[in-house]
């Protein structure tokens, strides 16, 4: 059987809805946190020299990029066309041979592929200070812009990790010389950049919207991230925790020409979103309940507020069938509980072997999404719980 064919197939036996197969993400900084449901002796599946695994993908068309060492598709989502795991097929490639039949007209007249992918990031320390570029400096190195978003699941984060805190933006009194000094410092003493920042205690069950160009140091909750088609960015702090983070860091998505200007380090940042004096007002993200007819199931918006992508938590009684209907395709990951998602058995992983198929991960057709996804949960006591990232058309997001 052909591509074409088996991809056709796969999706019509689905009736509409993808098996994705786990996409596991391993950076060689920080430290694992543990929470992501992946056996204890796989998290160095991939070679020490790459690191832990950390992260987890979900409808990804895009590839892991902050180490040259990393496979061209490391991150890069597979459907699961069987029972065996080497018998998958690239996601990419499905959008790309099924087109608007998979992800709706609208996507695939505007950007021609599935524009968005979300993730699990799980460390145990937090990250560095950092900024994702914007879609003006990130075309100059021929990328996209990265805004992203964060919520913390309170299915994985049965411990907070080392410092549930994040560091977002500066104090409204910084300045660009202020800045400018620490950049000058990089490689010869500790910045401590963050002494000019703001720190943010997490709360588990909420989440914030991060517009590109705006510089944060991610809390050691795992977080469920929905972002733009991007992995790129620029690490502004120099020692973190006591980890030395390389200058190449910093410059990796900087034309050849301006590695060295620190005026243009600058440049990149979105500089009045960075010294906002009303940060949370404008982008802490508390979930918005989605009022409810059917009392089987409720759903809550947990990414909204941006032009980009949007999601949902969607939670079923025990015991209870249901139908959900959304008004654009989406991908889901399952965080609790067991029992049907369309034709598919469904369950949320506990402890996945690294290669192993899982079946908690799904992709969501315009069409299936739209005449309504039937759902059972098969536990006599626990809720089903369901996260859902969409892209930037689903017509009732607020």
């Amino acid at each position: 059987m052909n591509a074409a064919n088996r991809i056709h197939q796969t999706f019509d036996e689905g009736k509409g809805i993808f098996r994705m197969v786990p996409a596991w993400v391993a950076r060689n900084f920080n430290q694992p946190g543990q929470r992501l449901r992946l056996h204890p002796d796989e998290y160095f599946a991939l070679g020490m020299q790459r690191g832990a695994i950390k992260e987890r993908w979900f409808s990804s068309i895009v590839a892991a990029s902050m180490d040259p060492r990393t496979p061209w598709d490391e991150g890069m989502s597979y459907i699961a066309s069987g029972t065996d795991p080497t018998d998958k097929i690239l996601f990419k490639e499905a959008i790309t041979e099924l087109g608007a039949d998979l992800i709706g007209t609208e996507l695939m007249e505007k950007y021609g592929t599935w524009p968005m992918y979300s993730k699990f990031f799980d460390y145990k320390m937090a990250l560095f200070h950092h900024m994702h570029l914007d879609d003006t400096a990130a075309q100059r190195v021929g990328r996209l812009g990265k805004p992203e978003a964060y919520y913390f699941p309170t299915q994985l984060n049965n411990y907070s990790g080392e410092f549930p805190v994040t560091y977002f933006v500066f104090d409204p009194e910084v300045t660009k010389d202020m800045i400018r000094e620490c950049l000058l410092g990089f490689e010869r003493r500790d910045t401590r950049l963050t002494e000019l920042s703001r720190a943010y205690r997490l709360t588990i069950g909420t989440g914030w919207y991060v517009p590109a160009g705006v510089v944060h140091a991610p809390g050691s909750l795992l977080t469920y991230e929905p972002q733009w088609n991007s992995d790129v960015g620029a690490i502004f702090e120099n020692v973190t925790a006591g980890e030395i983070n390389p200058r190449q860091l910093l410059v990796n998505d900087v034309p050849d020409n301006r590695k060295q200007d620190v005026d243009y380090l600058i440049e990149m940042m979105d500089w009045e979103k960075n010294i906002d004096p009303y940060f949370r007002e404008h982008y802490f993200r508390p979930p918005i309940p989605i009022p409810q007819v059917d009392q089987g199931f409720s759903e809550k918006w947990i990414t909204y507020g941006n032009p980009y992508f949007s999601a949902k938590e969607l939670s079923v009684a025990p015991g209870a069938t249901v139908m959900v209907k959304d008004g654009a395709a989406y991908g889901c990951i399952l965080v609790q509980g067991h029992g049907t998602l369309g034709m598919f058995k469904a369950e949320a992983a506990i402890l996945l072997r690294y290669g192993q198929l899982s079946a908690d991960e799904y992709f969501v057709s315009e069409q299936a999404a739209r005449e309504g996804v039937t759902i059972s949960n098969h536990s006599q006591f626990e809720p089903l719980v369901v996260l859902k990232h969409f892209g930037p058309n689903h017509p009732d997001a607020p």
